[in-house]
């Protein structure tokens, strides 16, 4: 069985992505036996809110159940509304909400199986949540390539979808459109995977380079401050998102006051199990050592269901006890009356 973990509240604005602006349900579907929680690179789900330590909480996945643990957190790790112990183990099911600093979670286990690399998967998730919280505060988080010098100085392109090459020359229809008559009509493609962008030379007639450097016809790597060199434009690019993920990693851990009410969102259930176990829930295109042998799982807490009131018969018990009761105590008083 797998674990799909569902991003309900990305945490507060300012601090860390938040509200709304983009739609969609943000989840990750994974199937390992450990799964880190946390802030920092290198966690299986990355969460960029300054109230989150860089490694949180854990899920352990023992045979059929999951394990949740608090790593030393510095703000704890909410079961509900109940702070779980450091290093405690406390069973999971289906449809549990668990609180990491600010941000809300809610787990589904399912037959699923992951789409994608766990690691690109989290990137992913952190870069479209900060983007949310970008789009929320009226910034424009979309990945860009902008003209900064030369003939078409202020063109931009919008590198939205990942994996996909845009072109750009000088061509109608290339997706970043250059007037310079040196230029070809396709000259280079831009592809963007995360926040990494590649650049291709397409055999083009006077060539690109980076930083001085000619570019081959082959995927180059595009790394942040170099500058590309088409005929007479220089083009840079630019990920809002990225930059401010790599700012809310670096800064230092934001401690909550004891008394903060964090309350969870209003939102939706997550959907019920898929009955297919190829189906996984995708999300939106625009959200540790090994178990020590002293932590033992903890108990689960009973789930009682809340009744409401007495009915006939527990009335009618109570007033046979009560009876006795009495009989009991009349028949002392007679004996030491005797006595």
């Amino acid at each position: 069985m797998a674990l799909t973990i569902v991003v309900l509240s990305p945490g507060g604005a300012g601090n860390s992505p938040g509200g709304a602006g983009r739609e969609g349900e943000l989840s990750l579907t994974l199937d390992a036996p450990r799964i880190i929680l946390g802030r920092a690179e290198g966690c299986e789900v990355r969460l960029p809110d300054t109230s989150v330590s860089p490694r949180h909480a854990s899920i352990r996945q023992r045979g059929a159940t999951y394990l949740l643990l608090d790593e030393g957190s510095e703000n704890g790790t909410f079961l509900g509304k109940t702070r779980i112990a450091p290093r405690t183990a406390m069973p999971l099911r289906t449809g549990d909400r668990i609180r990491i600093g600010r941000v809300w979670l809610a787990l589904r286990i399912e037959p699923a199986v992951p789409k994608a690399s766990p690691t690109a998967a989290a990137k992913e998730l952190a870069l479209e949540l900060v983007a949310r919280g970008l789009a929320a505060q009226g910034e424009d988080p979309t990945p860009r390539v902008v003209v900064v010098d030369g003939p078409d100085r202020g063109r931009a392109l919008h590198v939205e979808a990942p994996g996909r090459p845009y072109f750009v020359g000088r061509a109608q229809d290339a997706d970043l459109t250059l007037d310079d008559p040196d230029v070809s009509r396709r000259h280079v493609a831009i592809t963007r995977r995360g926040d990494q962008f590649s650049v291709q030379d397409l055999g083009s007639r006077s060539g690109a380079s980076l930083d001085g450097v000619p570019v081959p016809q082959f995927d180059t790597i595009w790394r942040p401050g170099q500058v590309l060199a088409i005929s007479a434009d220089r083009l840079v690019f630019e990920h809002p998102a990225a930059e401010a993920l790599a700012e809310i990693e670096r800064s230092p851990c934001e401690p909550l006051p004891a008394d903060a009410a964090v309350e969870l969102p209003s939102a939706e259930e997550p959907s019920a199990p898929s009955s297919s176990p190829t189906s996984t829930p995708t999300p939106s295109p625009a959200s540790a050592s090994t178990l020590s042998p002293l932590a033992r799982p903890a108990a689960a807490a009973p789930r009682v269901a809340q009744g409401g009131g007495w009915g006939f018969t527990e009335a009618l018990i109570a007033l046979l006890a009560l009876g006795v009761l009495a009989l009991s105590i009349a028949g002392l008083m007679w004996l030491l009356g005797r006595g």
